[in-house]
């Protein structure tokens, strides 16, 4: 009868610069806004709300990009298209959403692509922030700062930008259809207040109100 092999357990223990080097390549790092955040706006936001703990202070939770693409039930190449942008955008391949209900007088029928998604978390989520207030804001025509109307009432903001040419990172010669894209920021704060206080604190560049 053969013996049964003992298996030796082996204890990962921190030793020297080999478990340095293995601690480093797990751990992600952090983004600018995210430093900013905690040194800066979590005492800031804490003071002015009168917070007893910091788990109290609101954060960012994700933001979440969206692009409709309704000519796509007559060409399906559009969509492919504005799933490839909002990579390029968001550095994160986006979801393919379908319709959930069919409409006749618009050819759509149930189960059919007709906008793609993504969800930012984390670092991406700070990275895409900081990019969209300094770089994409300025790039919008007109621009006279975002409304701070649309917050949903419970402290998500959502907006709306009518070319994703203002986003650098797309080449205006190789788009075929200027696309609009739908943005909304969601926070835990529990009031329309504290996620606007949360996104000033970003610098996130809002219409001036007139006193």
């Amino acid at each position: 009868m053969a013996k049964k092999q003992q298996v030796k357990k082996i204890n990962f223990q921190p030793q020297g610069a080999r478990y340095e080097d293995v601690k480093n390549k797990l751990e992600v790092p952090k983004a600018r806004l995210y430093s900013f955040y905690k040194d800066t706006a979590v005492p800031n936001l804490q003071k002015r709300f009168e917070y007893k703990s910091v788990m109290q202070v609101p954060h960012l939770e994700k933001i979440c990009l969206n692009i409709g693409i309704g000519d796509a039930v007559q060409d399906p190449k559009l969509l492919q298209s504005a799933v490839n942008e909002l990579e390029l955008i968001a550095g994160q391949r986006p979801i393919v959403k379908k319709a959930k209900k069919a409409i006749s007088n618009f050819k759509l029928r149930e189960g059919m692509p007709i906008a793609t998604s993504v969800t930012l978390r984390r670092d991406k989520m700070y990275e895409f922030l900081d990019r969209f207030i300094n770089i994409v804001a300025p790039r919008i025509r007109d621009f006279r700062g975002f409304s701070d109307k649309s917050f949903d009432g419970r402290g998500n903001y959502s907006i709306g930008i009518k070319e994703q040419i203002v986003f650098p990172e797309i080449d205006v010669d190789k788009v075929s259809r200027i696309s609009g894209i739908d943005i909304t920021f969601v926070m835990s704060s529990p009031s329309d207040e504290e996620g606007h206080a949360l996104l000033e604190q970003f610098g996130f560049p809002f219409k001036k109100r007139n006193n």
